[in-house]
């Protein structure tokens, strides 16, 4: 992670002008107004390159962004960005679109174009950034997506993976995991554009491209639930439980044992976490669809080389002695 800026280090006078340098400079904007006067503004910036994609977090106070058409046509920057807002109440428009925002709430800019984007009060928006040719599809079907991105079901897939991405950026902006990251998270919003505004024959093309990650997707949207079988996932894809199982193989994967291992890493992750702590294995375990405390146990030592309980008392010893570490 790079911190780009936290205006709360720089002093009061330099603030709105670090912010509106910084937003110029990465985003593309062309104008800032805030909402809070100059002592009171707050705003932090943190992006993560991976591979070809840039993922920014920024949280603040409230304020107004635009990109105008003369900047778009001026810097011809090429790019889409899509946004996962996540924090506060605000707005998007875009030519004649205008559109209410709230957490959890996904648009799309393309950024040869103009738009405006504001919250108020206290707010946070995941941003990732890559550029159009990625996307495949011509210009005139991306446009045609926007107004209507928000009525998409495959919109709530790419929530869940971009916050999935944000949880795990510091591990992955390098090296052949941010590659393959990249290119299911554009499969992704190449899905959800179709989705939305692309004529039959593109659509039945993409949805059989991006079948496997809206997949894989689908089941890391739902790992926590114990009825999430081959036979679920499949009726929610209109595809067989047949077909379902040689699309994963033909993609070098048991599905089973892809899930399996999913929902391990996240009972490991809990196990090990202070705000956990008072929580019995069972109980973590069964929050991630582990219904059978055996099985469950079995397959961690299998997977892990320990325990459970042993990972949670090397996990909390490794705590407590870190502070002595440090002396």
């Amino acid at each position: 992670m790079v911190l780009v800026l936290d205006t709360g280090d720089l002093p009061v006078g330099d603030r709105i002008a670090a912010f509106e340098a910084v937003a110029a400079g990465e985003g593309g904007v062309s104008s800032v107004r805030e909402e809070e006067p100059e002592g009171t503004v707050w705003k932090r910036l943190e992006l993560w390159h991976l591979g070809p994609l840039t993922l920014f977090h920024t949280q603040g106070t409230g304020m107004h962004l635009s990109r105008s058409l003369r900047q778009a046509r001026r810097d011809a920057m090429d790019t889409v960005a899509i946004n996962i807002h996540r924090r506060g109440a605000g707005g998007f428009a875009w030519t004649d679109h205008r559109q209410r925002i709230g957490p959890n709430t996904a648009t799309m800019q393309h950024m040869s174009a103009g738009y405006e984007y504001w919250w108020s009060g206290l707010g946070s928006t995941l941003a990732l950034m890559f550029d159009t040719e990625r996307l495949s599809l011509p210009e005139e079907t991306i446009r045609a997506s926007i107004p209507t991105l928000e009525h998409s079901p495959i919109g709530r897939l790419l929530i869940n993976h971009v916050h999935g991405l944000h949880s795990i950026a510091d591990q992955i902006n390098m090296g052949p995991e941010a590659d393959a990251l990249a290119s299911a998270t554009v499969e992704l919003a190449r899905a959800w554009v179709v989705s939305v505004a692309g004529d039959d024959p593109t659509r039945r093309a993409v949805a059989r491209e991006t079948l496997l990650t809206r997949v894989l997707a689908y089941a890391r949207a739902h790992l926590r639930e114990p009825d999430l079988t081959p036979q679920r996932i499949a009726w929610a894809h209109n595809t067989s439980v047949r077909t379902l199982y040689r699309l994963c193989e033909d993609g070098g994967l048991s599905l089973e044992k892809w899930i399996i291992r999913r929902r391990l890493e996240g009972a490991r992750s809990d196990l090990a976490a202070p705000g956990h702590a008072h929580r019995t294995i069972d109980a973590v375990a069964r929050s991630w669809g582990f219904t059978n405390p055996t099985f469950f146990s079995r397959r961690f030592r299998q997977t892990y080389g320990t325990t459970p309980s042993q990972w949670r008392r090397l996990s909390q010893q490794g705590r407590l002695s870190s502070p002595q570490d440090d002396l």
